[in-house]
């Protein structure tokens, strides 16, 4: 089941570089943007509560995918950027086993715990 996951999410994120590349932008925008979401892993510095609040708002899909249509529905090409950096990190995510976060911390995540038992 974890390789289906894998594909599944690999599969998103090729979809986020295909509708990248049907805005108007340079090529280099993607890759230097890609990471930005992970700003919200700030909020764990407050505490693990606050992190993994700020860091399942920066990484749900559904938000992403609002983003991008409020985008679509604007005819504003930068609010569609958003919208797919927002879900291409996502995906790239999780195609790596990073998840949502659990409040417990960082490395409990809804695909399981992070790193070395």
């Amino acid at each position: 089941m974890q390789t289906i996951i894998k594909l599944e999410e690999a599969g998103m994120f090729l979809l986020s570089i295909y509708l990248f590349a049907q805005l108007h932008f340079a090529w280099w925008w993607f890759p230097a943007l890609i990471l930005l979401p992970d700003i919200s892993m700030i909020g764990y510095a407050i505490n693990n509560k606050v992190g993994a609040f700020c860091y399942n708002i920066a990484h749900h899909k559904a938000i992403a995918i609002a983003v991008y249509i409020a985008g679509l529905c604007f005819k504003n090409e930068t609010i569609q950027l958003i919208g797919l950096i927002l879900f291409g990190h996502s995906s790239m995510d999780r195609m790596m086993g990073y998840g949502l976060k659990y409040e417990e911390g960082f490395k409990f995540t809804h695909l399981g715990t992070i790193g070395k038992n």
